[in-house]
């Protein structure tokens, strides 16, 4: 009997329906080709659109109606004329927290035929795994606003970093760095945020004791953010907080293709809730609707989504299709200097899946 996952589509905004449409299309040829698996796809026409109509990115009840699928498929959020900081708030941020994914992965690996603008590096030197704290620190949202409009006007913004939350994050990061037998950094910024980051750093070395058997080190953020450029080959599982996350993630995927190939997961790692899959890159509403939008980040973190599921094979299969993709160089999105649409790229990415898989059954087609 099949196993089926329930998956929640929420397309979202911009090209977040473009691009997710490919990635759903890369999803189902791996599950009819394994047939062992399927997926139920539910679609949830949630996000700015739906603000601008309801004046709420989401159902009061979004969190229960999303509850019981296994995962959470999304596309992007943001458009002109919702603020972000509501766009962001009420949707991503609401379900990160209200499922407690605590934990965001980001991959940043240079694919083979992914353009870098870093000269003379190998494909094997920008092969990283950023494991970011995702629900409290510099985004826990606490602070206050003081006096509004005011000559005295205040405004506090204050991080949160629980014992609880700090450690989980970094004990998750040793796991993953000891069941891949490489190096755990961890970056912070101690020298000048002298309570939470002092924090993050002695929480890191308590757990350190833990994993004598994993290779550990240390930066400041900013000196991580010059050797993310200048010798990224230095960091291999890295953890770091919510907002130094966030922006690491950014470069790291500005010397790894481009956002175009940036994918995110948002884990829940106790599986008591649905973790939640997207492409980093936004909305993009200066490109919607053209049918130009690169779906390759979408299309990995549809790979992202089957390791979770357990089927790291179909997940391998489908970044190895990419490569094929972007080194044959045939069909590729203009941000990567090709002519082909949205639909075309996702289509051949489908279609490397399909030919690699009957090439290891040995039933490739004589007319091919």
């Amino acid at each position: 009997m099949k196993k089926v996952y329930k998956i929640a589509i929420i397309a979202g905004d911009g090209i977040g329906p473009e691009v997710i449409n490919e990635g759903i299309k890369v999803l189902n040829k791996a599950a009819e080709l394994d047939g062992k698996f399927e997926f139920d796809f539910t679609h949830f026409p949630w996000g700015c659109e739906y603000y601008l109509e309801h004046g709420i990115m989401m159902p009061y009840d979004g969190l229960n109606q999303l509850r019981s699928f296994d995962a959470i498929y999304l596309g992007a959020v943001g458009a002109p004329g919702v603020p972000d900081h509501i766009s962001l708030w009420d949707l991503l941020l609401k379900i990160r927290k209200g499922f407690n994914q605590y934990v965001n992965l980001r991959p940043i690996t240079l694919l083979e035929g992914a353009p870098c603008p870093l000269n003379g590096l190998k494909r094997e030197q920008i092969d990283m795994l950023v494991i970011r704290e995702n629900s409290e620190g510099e985004y826990a949202g606490a602070g206050d606003w003081l006096y509004k409009g005011q000559p005295h006007e205040v405004v506090l913004q204050t991080g949160i970093f629980s014992r609880v939350g700090t450690e989980r994050i970094i004990r998750y990061a040793f796991e993953e760095a000891r069941k891949q037998g490489r190096s755990l950094t961890s970056i912070s910024k101690g020298n000048a945020l002298n309570y939470s980051m002092v924090f993050w750093d002695q929480v890191f070395e308590e757990v350190a004791k833990d994993y004598p058997d994993v290779e550990t080190h240390s930066y400041l953020v900013d000196a991580a953010a010059m050797f993310f450029i200048k010798q990224p080959w230095r960091f291999e599982v890295v953890v770091t907080s919510n907002l130094f996350g966030d922006i690491l993630t950014d470069l790291g995927a500005a010397i790894a293709g481009g956002l175009g190939l940036a994918a995110g997961a948002n884990i829940n790692p106790e599986r008591e809730y649905p973790s939640m899959f997207e492409p980093i890159h936004g909305s993009a509403p200066d490109i919607a609707g053209k049918g130009i939008a690169n779906p390759l980040a979408a299309i990995w973190s549809a790979s992202q989504m089957l390791d979770f599921f357990g089927h790291e094979d179909w997940g391998k299969r489908v970044l190895h299709a990419m490569e094929q993709v972007m080194v044959e160089g045939i069909f590729l999105t203009p941000d990567m200097g090709g002519t082909s649409n949205t639909e075309q790229v996702g289509a051949a990415v489908t279609e490397k899946v399909l030919y690699n898989h009957q090439s290891e059954l040995g039933t490739v087609p004589n007319t091919r």
